[in-house]
């Protein structure tokens, strides 16, 4: 069977009442230089909207009564996506890249993977550190494993912070680095 419609988020659009949407008995007036005009019919409110050639926006609808401003609608919507794309541009995505470990890696192994979790660091990526263990090797897990895991943190010192020590999970010792502020 054919599904329909699409499973994407929509985008979301600010949903804003512009002219004759205006359906308020009284609103307050704001005009384009942004000087209050008081309080009006929003019938008054339109007619002076349009005698500048200009639209007629509610600014705030829940406040009594609502506040209307008469601007450019246009460049107003322009501007709040403007505003968007720079608050999308600021913001910082920090990924968790995962770094796995057995208790047996060699040491030209370990280092190269030290390697790349600087990478990660400098990148400004979280890295999750892991050794797991498998059968018997649990023995080791205090002894052999966290000497690893901790010479792998005094690598990393220069580089990162820790942000959790390290810790068993089930089999496996877990240790979390952040990067540096």
């Amino acid at each position: 069977m054919k599904r329909r419609g699409s499973r994407l988020p929509q985008k979301q659009e600010i949903r804003v009442k512009i002219n004759e949407a205006i359906n308020y008995p009284e609103v307050r007036l704001i005009d384009a230089d942004g000087e209050q005009l008081g309080i009006v019919t929003a019938r008054e409110a339109l007619e002076r909207a349009y005698n500048q050639d200009l639209d007629l926006v509610e600014v705030a609808g829940k406040a009594n009564p609502p506040v209307c401003r008469i601007m450019n609608y246009d460049k107003y919507r322009y501007e709040l996506k403007k505003k968007r794309q720079e608050a999308k541009k600021k913001q910082t995505i920090v990924e968790t890249k995962e770094i796995k470990f057995r208790p047996k890696t060699e040491e030209h192994d370990l280092n190269f993977k030290i390697k790349k979790i600087k990478k990660f660091l400098d990148a400004k990526n979280k890295v999750k550190v892991t050794m797991r263990f498998r059968g018997r090797e649990i023995i080791y897990a205090q002894s052999v494993g966290l000497d690893a895991i901790n010479r792998i943190a005094d690598a990393l010192r220069d580089h990162g912070v820790i942000l959790q020590e390290p810790k068993m999970e089930g089999r496996q010792l877990v240790m979390f680095i952040g990067p540096k502020p």
